[in-house]
């Protein structure tokens, strides 16, 4: 690998990270920070413009709603960024307080059905191929819902979603495996999301969120079995001490990270024609926005460009030899 490598990679950045966000208890007002979905990729664009890295703004659907999708997409176009993946909303709606693709009513599970074809509508008029889906579906106790049939029903509501993309476009499935609800996720794994993208079709992968695992779980591992299987569709950069804490990413264990993007590299898979989409989900709480994604696309062009520095015939050399300490 060559360091030449940095020259074509690029980092996704959310429309979501420059505008006021916090946690349960406060959210912390910040001066300039957007009004419109215009202003947050006129934020975007100078990350943009400051590191070369972020090209792409991803969208959350209602938050990011306007009147001309068409006329957002040329505007970031003129600012020098363009529309990247189109994320849905299924957590604030009443209706789906116990579920909604996977809800025991068919008239809820229609409805977020048909949020996704507006989700994927937005694509077509700003030119988006990825539509990005975390599902905050679950249940709190033993007993209160079937298992398996919000499977069933959460497999039926995806087909439906991924039988009205265009061929050009994607539909990438995210996990969580706790949070809003604590007793069963309905995606709550790298497994589960993978059995549904594999039911659906070769266009549909899995997303992994960096701060989505149980407290020392071995995220490396599972990017890699990703790879294996040609699913791992996206990536949500972000660091956590605890949970799904949405730290700039690498700040807590930059040694994760680069771990990380050592089995990207090992496959190349940090090249754009690898299909893999670098993104970062991050809400800025107490740090200001702009510098906050700054030094996150940057965080991640350096734990790239160690991975790149490795020296890949001399370790598989050790390997191979049983030189555990080489």
């Amino acid at each position: 690998m060559s360091l030449a490598d940095l020259d074509d990679f690029t980092i996704e950045v959310p429309s979501w990270a420059y505008g006021n966000s916090g946690t349960r208890f406060k959210v912390f007002g910040a001066p300039g920070v957007p009004r419109n979905p215009f202003e947050k990729i006129a934020d975007a664009a100078q990350v943009q413009a400051v590191t070369g890295l972020a090209p792409r703004v991803s969208l959350h659907i209602p938050w990011d709603r306007v009147e001309d999708f068409g006329a957002l997409a040329t505007y970031a176009k003129e600012l020098g960024v363009r529309i990247g993946a189109i994320n849905s909303n299924l957590f604030q709606e009443d209706d789906y307080k116990l579920g909604s693709l996977t809800h025991a009513d068919g008239g809820v599970r229609a409805k977020a059905v048909a949020h996704h074809r507006e989700c994927i509508q937005v694509m077509r008029e700003t030119g988006s191929t990825d539509l990005k889906i975390w599902l905050p579906d679950g249940t709190n106790y033993a007993g209160q819902d079937s298992l398996r049939g919000r499977q069933e029903r959460l497999a039926d509501s995806l087909q439906q979603v991924y039988a009205a993309l265009d061929d050009d476009q994607r539909l990438l499935l995210e996990y969580k495996f706790f949070e809003p609800y604590f007793y069963a996720m309905d995606i709550p794994d790298w497994g589960t999301s993978l059995l549904h993208c594999l039911a659906l079709g070769e266009r549909a992968q899995v997303v992994l969120d960096t701060g989505h695992h149980a407290p020392g779980t071995n995220i490396e591992f599972i990017v890699m079995q990703l790879l294996r299987q040609k699913r791992l569709g996206a990536f949500d950069f972000n660091s956590r001490f605890y949970a799904d804490d949405d730290l700039v990413v690498g700040s807590a264990d930059p040694f994760q990270l680069f771990r990380i993007m050592v089995e990207i590299v090992s496959v190349g898979a940090h090249r754009p024609e690898s299909g893999v989409n670098f993104m970062l989900d991050q809400c800025h709480n107490i740090e200001d926005k702009i510098p906050g994604q700054i030094r996150s696309v940057l965080n991640v062009e350096q734990a790239l460009a160690k991975a790149l520095l490795v020296d890949a015939d001399t370790l598989d050399a050790a390997q191979q030899a049983g030189d555990v300490l080489g």
